[in-house]
């Protein structure tokens, strides 16, 4: 007598899963906390972190420009006209 096709069916699909759950995934889980934990050491930053340090930086330099210009003007305003 043959075993019943959808127990061997269910057979394989279990086996399939546990391969596929299994020590894969697990090692797909170690390797991806091996390469965040490297690039942590590393000190990267993520894009998101860049573009608003870079909108930051940039928001600076326009104030230093502002400045510059406020001094250059009350520089201006306290030096007496130099007689020629």
């Amino acid at each position: 007598m043959l075993p019943n096709q959808k127990f061997l069916d269910d057979i394989g699909d279990k086996i399939s899963q546990a391969v596929n759950q299994g020590p894969f995934k697990d090692i797909e889980h170690n390797l991806r906390a091996l390469v965040q934990s490297a690039l942590q050491k590393l000190d990267i930053v993520t894009r998101e972190e860049f573009d608003v340090q870079q909108e930051v930086l940039l928001r600076t330099r326009e104030q230093l420009t502002e400045l510059e210009a406020r001094i250059v003007e009350l520089e201006k305003a306290i030096t007496p006209p130099q007689p020629d």
